[in-house]
């Protein structure tokens, strides 16, 4: 019996079993073994094969956009129109058969946008070349689900489940969860919330799936099985989304004032480039980049080309690592005008964490 059998037999239980209290452990342990066959699928144990079609693509610039959706609806064209990249376009499905990258320069930063092919239901059983496209997806900085705006709620659905099938968590934070292994001792489990999900003998079933009998888990949110699996599996990337609407030339104001409404959702036309701002203006507070500003002594900023960091690791020696791996040997201190600082400029040390638009001089030792 082959490793997809067993998923589709483990998701037929799934469907079958009533949700209560007394299968609630049961249930838990068909998640533990969905996700590790998940995984077999995802690294097959053979290594044989030689490599195949280049797939991926050099990473470039400061941040990566994948768009992810099924074939047809306009991924190819809002690449065309928005990096001026000619991406193939046609009105059948299959149209984009590997990644096709472009680059779009938005305040300062430069932005890989990568229009992946179509991926179809079942992907993350390895169908079409949604396997790839996945692994290219993963790669990626933010994710703009592409939708036709006729059939979304139908399509965002599915494509959620593939994503999630492959360990990509779309819009959420990694679970507040401690886990390490140890040698002996037992299962060690500590809550510092009150649990609604889970007691300790799913969690020690759980963990007993995955052949862990010694380890210390501490629960710091009210935590259900699939968090708790996220965080052994230990593999999941957890990475922002945007829902891209497109061909909003087909609907009436009226539903279009709905759509607005639904959270991380922005309606495009691509075809006849609308709202587009709205897109890169969202495009850009999901990536939370942060822009530093340069200044020789002597000279006025460089406000042309800012040196790019990713929000959570915008501190001075990031700063002096990105610019040349060497500086940090000679570092003095460094003079910062902007927000991030009381006086302007302010002498600062290394550990200071910058904001966006600082301007930065940094001093070497003599």
């Amino acid at each position: 019996m082959g490793v997809l059998e067993k998923i589709s037999e483990i998701e037929a239980e799934m469907a079958r079993t009533q949700r209560n209290k007394a299968t609630a452990h049961h249930l838990g342990l068909l998640k533990a073994r969905l996700a590790k066959l998940r995984r077999e699928l995802l690294t097959p144990k053979s290594g044989g094969g030689g490599p195949g079609e280049g797939f991926d693509v050099a990473k470039t610039g400061d941040a990566r956009i994948g768009f992810v959706g099924f074939p047809s609806v306009g991924k190819s064209t809002l690449l065309t129109n928005l990096a001026g990249v000619y991406s193939e376009v046609a009105a059948y499905e299959f149209t984009t058969l590997t990644t096709v990258p472009g680059v779009i320069r938005y305040k300062g930063a430069k932005v890989q946008l990568l229009d992946l092919p179509g991926i179809i239901e079942g992907a993350k059983d390895g169908k079409g070349r949604g396997r790839q496209v996945i692994a290219v997806a993963r790669t990626c900085s933010l994710i703009f689900i592409v939708l036709d705006v006729l059939k979304p709620l139908h399509h965002k659905r599915l494509i959620e489940h593939e994503l999630e099938g492959f360990g990509i968590r779309l819009n959420k934070d990694p679970p507040n969860i401690g886990f390490r292994k140890k040698e002996k001792g037992g299962i060690n489990l500590t809550s510092t919330v009150t649990q609604s999900l889970m007691d300790a003998d799913m969690v020690k079933a759980i963990l007993a799936e995955y052949k862990i009998h010694n380890a210390d888990v501490t629960l710091r949110m009210d935590a259900s099985e699939d968090d708790l699996i996220d965080t052994i599996e230990g593999n999941r990337v957890y990475m922002p989304c945007i829902y891209v609407l497109n061909k909003i030339d087909q609907i009436s104001i009226e539903e279009l004032d709905i759509i607005y409404k639904v959270p991380h959702c922005v309606p495009i036309s691509a075809h006849h480039k609308w709202n587009f701002d709205d897109l890169l203006e969202k495009m850009w507070t999901y990536l939370r980049l942060v822009r530093i500003y340069t200044k020789p002594k002597g000279q006025l900023p460089d406000y042309e080309s800012p040196v790019v960091l990713h929000s959570g690791h915008q501190t001075v020696e990031d700063l002096c690592n990105q610019l040349h791996k060497s500086i940090m040997k000679d570092f003095k201190n460094a003079l910062v005008w902007g927000s991030s600082v009381k006086h302007n400029p302010q002498k600062v040390g290394k550990d200071h964490f910058l904001n966006d638009e600082d301007v930065v001089q940094i001093i070497k030792k003599v």
